[in-house]
């Protein structure tokens, strides 16, 4: 950290550092956040899923992977047929929201993880 400076300003202290230094500082304070969520037990993602997820044609198919389960598994645990996540799976159905939150429940990831944002022509 850079040279820290003191001042008082109508009887109240204030501490004077660098923008590098404060955003080091900031930066440091997130890192913090992030370290407690993971000692707390919140679920860290390796680099290769993330970077699978943002280029396979299935996240649904991605997540089941990563969590070893196989097909009828993972449609016994969201209480649909195999065929029909099969179907999900190969984009030949996008299933109904309900479907979907219970493919997210079972594969434990929010339902948003499973979206795939589509930019717009």
């Amino acid at each position: 950290m850079g040279d820290v400076q003191t001042i008082t300003i109508d009887g109240k202290n204030y501490v004077l550092l660098s923008e590098e230094d404060y955003e080091d500082l900031i930066d440091g304070l997130h890192a913090a956040e992030i370290m407690a969520r993971i000692a707390a037990g919140e679920e860290t993602w390796p680099h290769e899923l993330v970077v699978e997820l943002l280029s396979t044609d299935s996240r649904i198919r991605t997540f089941r992977n990563y969590r070893k389960m196989t097909v009828s598994e993972l449609a016994d645990a969201a209480g649909i047929s195999q065929p029909y996540l099969s179907e999900i799976e190969a984009g030949k159905k996008t299933g109904s929201v309900d479907v979907l939150k219970r493919i997210a429940k079972a594969l434990r990831v929010d339902l948003d993880d499973l979206i795939v944002e589509v930019e717009p022509d």
